[in-house]
């Protein structure tokens, strides 16, 4: 059962986190510090996470991901509420009934801290109950009731355009200089996030009007799913106003934008450096994988990524993290993010090590003598 019950892990950190919201000045800046030590330590200490392991239960596994929506909901809007000014009576009646919480008196305890804490923590989840179960499910392009919860997970990031980008543009492109999620050695993280956003956002559009052409449908008209994808994005932030005014929705905005930059800088950390000729079958070494435990549980088995690569129909539990052409992060996803946004330097400088072993060992011909040519050396640090 407890195979099972860790897939429920993120669920529960949403819970715990509004728990600790609800509790007051101090909690959640000792929740935000608490969870990334959590995080960073746990993955390297705890075992790796190397087996496939069989579940007789599906079903049990998709609630895991679809139970992240509804909390989703309630994270965001007690955030509004929380940086509001104009919360709804029954909602903070609500509170006082349902849990003894004086919430006007949360809210005036929390510290500058507590709610930088908050916004910061919130961002974290936003990508972790939303855009993470969101990228799963609309990899099930056939299945309805996935794509319609996935791309409502999405719309908490207002990235409409990941489940038509992502899914029919960057598997297709990854490792080419044509992939906007594609980073190239010794790019600047901070310049990434922002071209990478731009320009996933054209090619949504482009790969959109080319799907609507060849159906002889209106590019702008109910057909068009980024058209779509918009319209849940406001409805979200239409919903935050009213719970949260001018301040509530500043905060939501905040956070959703983050969290979109968040999705860019682990798309930044999943190909960093790696390349791929043009014409040539995607393969095991043109994704960074990772076996460390926690991040595998909060990114739902993302990190086993060149399998992910190599059969998008595969559901996040059975895709495999041993192949031997597979190259490895040398520390946790999670890990690997909080470097590469603190530290970029020293982000370029440990992944140089392994960019020199892929070069060595895994790279073909072609792929190894890509940079050679290049202002950055093949290491991706600058001479």
């Amino acid at each position: 059962m407890l195979k099972y019950l860790k897939h429920y892990i993120p669920a529960f950190t949403g819970v715990l986190f509004i728990v600790f919201v609800l509790l007051g000045e101090n909690f959640p800046t000792f929740f935000a510090i608490a969870w990334s030590l959590f995080l960073i330590v746990g993955d390297y200490v705890l075992p790796r996470d190397r087996e496939i392991q069989k579940f007789s239960y599906p079903t049990i596994l998709n609630v895991s991901i679809y139970i992240n929506l509804p909390i989703l909901f309630c994270l965001i809007f007690l955030v509004v509420s929380v940086f509001g000014n104009n919360s709804p009576d029954w909602y903070v009646d609500g509170l006082y009934a349902l849990f003894n919480v004086d919430f006007l008196a949360v809210v005036n305890s929390f510290t500058v801290a507590d709610k930088f804490s908050i916004l910061f923590q919130t961002t974290l989840l936003v990508g972790i109950l939303g855009t993470v179960p969101g990228h799963e499910l609309t990899h099930r392009k056939k299945k309805k009731f996935d794509m319609f919860v996935g791309n409502w997970m999405l719309a908490f990031s207002w990235d409409c355009t990941f489940a038509i980008e992502h899914v029919y543009g960057h598997h297709k492109e990854v490792c080419l200089d044509e992939d906007p999620a594609s980073a190239k050695r010794g790019e600047n993280i901070y310049l990434f996030l922002i071209k990478a956003s731009y320009e996933e956002q054209i090619s949504g559009w482009k790969l959109e009007a080319a799907r609507l052409n060849r159906r002889n449908q209106n590019v702008f008209s109910i057909h068009n799913r980024m058209l779509v994808g918009y319209l849940r994005c406001t409805t979200i932030t239409v919903l935050a106003f009213m719970f949260g005014g001018i301040f509530g929705l500043l905060a939501f905005l905040l956070c959703a934008f983050s969290a979109k930059l968040l999705l860019e800088a682990i798309n930044y950390i999943e190909h960093y450096g790696l390349v791929r000729e043009k014409g040539k079958p995607v393969g095991m070494r043109h994704s960074w994988n990772s076996n460390h435990l926690l991040s595998s549980v909060y990114l739902c088995n993302v990190t086993r990524h060149s399998d992910h690569h190599r059969s998008t129909a595969l559901n996040f539990w059975e895709l495999d993290p041993c192949h031997d052409d597979a190259p490895l992060l040398p520390y946790g996803y999670l890990s690997m993010l909080y470097l590469v946004l603190l530290t970029p330097f020293l982000y370029k400088k440990i992944m140089a090590k392994e960019l020199s072993k892929w070069d060595q060992n895994i790279a073909t011909e072609y792929e190894r003598n890509y940079y050679l040519n290049g202002v950055n050396l093949p290491s991706g640090v600058a001479s």
